[in-house]
């Protein structure tokens, strides 16, 4: 199961973040989960949203470089050693993940996977019975 994440460039500036999430707000697309990676002259938001159409529109009207990605969310028991048992599927598959974040819900932990060779990682994680989580399942967290 694919869900679309975007990747938005943002200049490393005051509130282009909280520009970003009004705007989203205003169109009443809901962050549902997100992270940022920054260097010294601009940052990446990656974020999964409730509708990536309006998102892409809204952000694209404002100037915003947006791309859309593919990736895929597992959910696996919140504790020590479950994470790593799934690591280890896909490190014994000669599988490369780009990047990965995660958030947690009490008992269950949810990570986002950006894996080199998305269809293989899927294979992978669907013959070992590793669960997938489709994007209206994450949404509603």
């Amino acid at each position: 199961m694919l869900i679309k994440q975007l990747s938005i460039f943002l200049e490393n500036k005051k509130g282009r973040f909280t520009e970003v999430a009004k705007l989203l707000g205003e169109a009443g697309v809901n962050m549902t989960a997100f992270t940022v990676s920054e260097n010294s002259d601009f940052g990446i938001l990656r974020l999964i949203v409730s509708d990536t159409d309006e998102a892409i529109r809204v952000l694209r009207d404002k100037m915003y470089a947006v791309n859309v990605t593919d990736v895929v969310c597992i959910q696996c028991p919140n504790q020590p050693g479950a994470l790593g048992k799934i690591m280890e599927l896909i490190t014994r598959a000669g599988l490369f993940l780009e990047y990965m974040y995660a958030f947690s819900q009490g008992e269950v932990a949810h990570v986002i996977l950006r894996p080199e060779d998305v269809d293989a990682c899927l294979e992978v994680l669907k013959a070992n019975k590793i669960e997938l989580l489709a994007a209206s399942e994450l949404y509603k967290l």
